[in-house]
């Protein structure tokens, strides 16, 4: 008993040894708990965990940290986590989207990918966000958002004087969306159903300990997102044998296949990384940077909106000028094209509450950070995409959407600021798709809907869910300010 007593004094002593060699002069705890580290603070208290390392990191731009037997860097300086976007040396860092995200969303992932076979993948993708599909899923996206706002507007109406919190409701709008969109008529209303406790599953271990042993929310996690592939992997088949019969696209994986099955008959082969099991590992990964990031900015735009009334002013006067729900249409690309200011105000929200406050990568070899600091082989590094938001801009603590404006074009002097997008090779392929969402969503929900925020104390803090969001959830009193809701139906 003493040996082995002695043996585990002595490894934990190298655990402690090897953090310090890799910590050298970086700021950041100089114990840390064997094995664990400091994962304990960062699963209770996630927001509290990061602010502390922005604030160590505040000196020299990094700081360091320990979680279950990894160490990790944070970056908060923008030129710094541009290194690491930008892999100033080949392959020197591989996106991992989360800390144990290899595990959970498994071996075909776009995530993953980087080189050569990560730009053909992004060519196989570029057709799925043309002005042509973008139109067409801004149309299904309108009639989701109708239906939600109307069934939010008689939740409201029902619960007399008690709020209600829009956080849940937000995500399960985003979720029927993401569905409809990205997969439409392949997926049967029991399908749906499923999808959507399968959805919850992931959500739920995504934040959690990575314990895969059965009865631990990562174990559900990973299974759930098994299911979720396969259910997409048959959508995939279905796609493609409509595009091949030569069926019009009326969701994004007919826009991809309709491509896919164009290229495989002139060229007789078809590309790597388009079975119908990638392409259904990889439209996850399109549902879960859809989903919660898009969660997370239609929250802070009610937040923000509310707590900015001459930006609401703006918003609405400027949607008054250009589509009426009286006129029972749709809201037209060119129309969605002319709301300047709304999009400004999207812009804005992204900037200000970045929703994926964090990047993940690895390091595939020492990298030498800063003239006196290299980050070890294995590091996880998490570049601040929030930080950098409040880096370079104009009173960058202050909510103004005028910063995007043509006469002041922060997007454009400040670009190397703006990372809510991420950067590089990975930078987000749906940005156009996710800014068209919330700009929807804004036009829509401030023209239809009434809305007054019930305040508390702390309601607006951030939390993170696993993107951010306020700390209530976005708890709203709301009611119906158009005369009748547009007569539209979803087919």
């Amino acid at each position: 008993m003493p040996y082995l007593v002695s043996l585990l004094v002595f490894l934990l002593f190298l655990e402690q040894i090897s953090y310090f060699r890799k910590k050298r002069n970086a700021p950041g705890p100089n114990l840390v708990i064997p094995f664990l580290g400091n994962v304990s603070s960062l699963v209770r208290h996630p927001t509290t965990f990061w602010d502390v390392q922005s604030k160590l990191a505040a000196r020299c731009g990094f700081s360091a940290n320990y979680i279950i037997g990894r160490f990790i860097v944070f970056i908060r300086d923008t030129e710094l986590s541009h290194l690491i976007f930008a892999n100033v040396r080949p392959d020197a860092f591989a996106l991992v989207g989360h800390p144990f995200g290899k595990k959970l969303f498994g071996e075909h992932n776009l995530i993953y990918m980087f080189g050569q076979d990560h730009k053909d993948l992004r060519r196989q993708i570029a057709p799925n966000f043309t002005p042509k599909a973008l139109a067409a899923y801004t149309a299904l996206q309108q009639l989701i958002i109708l239906k939600h706002l109307m069934h939010w507007e008689r939740l409201s109406s029902e619960s007399a004087s008690e709020p209600i919190s829009l956080r849940l409701l937000i995500r399960e709008m985003n979720l029927e969306t993401s569905q409809t969109v990205f997969v439409g008529r392949y997926l049967s209303r029991e399908a749906r159903d499923r999808f959507r406790v399968d959805y919850n599953f992931f959500n739920n271990g995504l934040m959690k300990l990575p314990i895969d042993l059965p009865g631990f929310a990562f174990r559900n996690a990973r299974l759930a997102v098994e299911r979720l592939v396969t259910t997409l992997t048959a959508c995939a088949t279905q796609s493609r044998s409509r595009m091949a019969e030569g069926d019009e696209p009326s969701c994004l994986i007919d826009f991809w296949m309709q491509e896919l099955v164009k290229e495989i008959a002139q060229s007789q082969t078809p590309p790597r990384h388009s079975s119908d099991t990638e392409i259904g590992s990889y439209l996850f990964d399109f549902l879960f940077a859809a989903q919660d990031a898009s969660t997370s900015s239609l929250l802070w735009a009610v937040t923000l909106l509310d707590s900015h009334p001459e930006v609401l002013q703006k918003v609405r006067g400027e949607v008054s000028r250009i589509w009426s729900p009286e006129s029972n249409q749709l809201i037209s690309a060119d129309q969605l094209r002319e709301m300047k200011y709304t999009q400004a105000v999207a812009r804005e929200v992204v900037r200000y509450r970045a929703p994926a406050t964090l990047v993940p990568h690895i390091a595939t070899v020492d990298f030498p950070l800063t003239d006196s600091y290299t980050i070890p082989k294995g590091t996880i590094v998490f570049p601040c995409v929030y930080d950098s938001s409040f880096q370079g801009f104009t009173e960058p603590d202050r909510f103004d959407p005028e910063r995007f404006s043509e006469e002041r074009q922060e997007e454009v002097v400040y670009k190397r600021n703006f990372l809510a997008f991420g950067a590089g090779a990975h930078q987000c392929v749906g940005q156009r798709y996710a800014l068209n969402h919330l700009v929807l969503f804004t036009a829509m929900f401030v023209t239809l809907l009434d809305f007054e925020r019930h305040r508390t104390n702390g309601c607006d803090e951030i939390t993170y869910t696993p993107t951010i969001s306020p700390k209530d959830g976005c708890k709203v009193y709301l009611s119906r300010r158009c005369a009748r809701y547009p007569n539209l139906a979803l087919n």
